[in-house]
């Protein structure tokens, strides 16, 4: 059974929470503990029923102002497949947290209200699904319960975010979904108030969309995380290096680059636990023996031969900024890419991004959730992906070398000039 990650975003009372909670209660996901204390709450809708949404308001803070503030976690499954729901803030004041909670997903449910329609909002979220390279988007117009189940009202929301949003953001694929979250319409069952829909409901639609793994991606990359060397009589001469194949596959007799150094040589096994398979694919990890006693550390990446990624100490990427205090390009900061660590100064502020208009800006100041291009100077050369071709390679952060705190997400674009 295969899991797909998802994340909701949404604006204040979008319905966002009501949606996990009616995803959790229909499928029966709720523990019985859960249960009594829904049950139990005197938070009630008008018409008398249970708030689903209490389940998914996790912090005092969110109970008390009705907004979500952090991501928060949500896993359930059915006979299909499992699920795994990040639901991630809504507010300009948290885009850092929603970045955190999308970074990994592989799908992402965009909530409308049918009252309010396209907001500033709604372009915020999508512009982050895009930047994120989200292959999937949903876009659920939701509340259609409190504008009669009108077809017209749905269809003038399609045709606006088609207009406003897809095609300016180049989204892939995007499905349009009517739902009342509060009645359970087009949520877990179809709706037989909306009958003009002739589309899949929503859990239908996670159920069955297509989810990807590195496996499919044709570049083989595994970054050395420990380098195995035993050195006890029994296991005298066993060098091995571990780690975990972020895309593609290895075969035993493969040609195998160490990067950064560029030393080629060959596979000679390939260690899983006491098993010994001669490939090992994408999310598996590994040992890997080769044929020559090569100088490789923690950091280095092995590659196939004949799929080389870029290396490069100058490096174009796009930067989320997380942190409190601004970005400062005089100071020196780490960078951490999968298991490589090295020091970096930001030799370049090409633009910000004004996510709600979509313009560029030319202002040299980073601040907490600023989004922009930048170019980094490392001080050792990095091997590494475009983000938009292989993720698990293309992304780094960034971090205070003073506090060492994570203060920016990366997401590398080109090898800068």
């Amino acid at each position: 059974m295969n899991m797909l990650k998802f994340l909701t975003a949404g604006s204040v009372d979008d319905g966002k929470s009501t949606l996990i909670g009616r995803l959790l209660y229909d499928t029966d996901s709720i523990l019985d503990d859960q249960l009594e204390a829904l049950q139990r709450s005197n938070r009630k809708n008008d018409d008398g029923t249970i708030d689903l949404a209490i389940l998914t308001d996790g912090l005092k803070a969110e109970r008390e102002q009705g907004i979500t503030i952090d991501v928060a976690y949500k896993y359930f499954q059915t006979e299909k497949r499992k699920f795994i729901i990040a639901d991630t803030p809504g507010h300009i004041q948290y885009t850092r947290n929603m970045v955190t909670g999308a970074s990994n997903a592989g799908l992402a449910i965009i909530l409308i209200d049918a009252r309010k329609g396209v907001i500033e909002q709604t372009i915020r979220h999508s512009f982050l699904v895009s930047l994120l390279e989200i292959p999937h988007v949903i876009v659920c117009v939701n509340k259609m319960d409190m504008v009669d189940y009108s077809e017209e009202v749905f269809d003038q929301i399609v045709a606006d975010y088609r207009a406003k949003i897809a095609v300016k953001l180049n989204l892939k694929d995007v499905q349009y979904i009517p739902v009342s979250a509060l009645k359970g319409d087009n949520v877990c069952y179809p709706s037989d108030r909306m009958f003009w829909y002739k589309g899949t409901h929503l859990l239908e639609h996670l159920e069955t969309v297509e989810t990807h793994t590195g496996e499919e991606i044709n570049v083989t990359r595994m970054p050395v995380q420990w380098v195995v060397r035993p050195q006890t009589d029994e296991l005298h001469d066993y060098r091995g290096y571990a780690g975990k194949v972020l895309s593609g596959s290895f075969k035993l007799n493969d040609s195998v680059t160490v990067l950064p150094s560029g030393f080629t040589t060959t596979l000679d096994r390939i260690e899983l636990f006491d098993k010994r398979p001669e490939e090992a694919v994408a999310g598996m990890s590994v040992t890997l023996h080769l044929k020559d006693e090569i100088d490789i550390s923690r950091g280095d990446i092995l590659v196939k031969s004949n799929q080389p990624p870029i290396v490069s100490q100058l490096i174009e990427a796009d930067l989320c900024w997380m942190d409190t205090k601004p970005l400062d390009p005089t100071l020196t900061y780490l960078l951490q890419h999968n298991s490589k660590v090295t020091r970096c100064r930001i030799s370049e502020v090409l633009y910000k991004m004004q996510i709600n208009t979509l313009e560029k800006l030319y202002d040299e100041e980073f601040k907490l959730n600023d989004i922009g291009r930048i170019v980094i100077k490392t001080a050792d050369p990095l091997a590494f992906d475009v983000y938009q071709q292989n993720k698990a390679n293309g992304r780094a952060i960034l971090i205070d070398s003073r506090t060492n705190l994570t203060v920016g997400a990366l997401m590398f674009r080109a090898a800068a000039e």
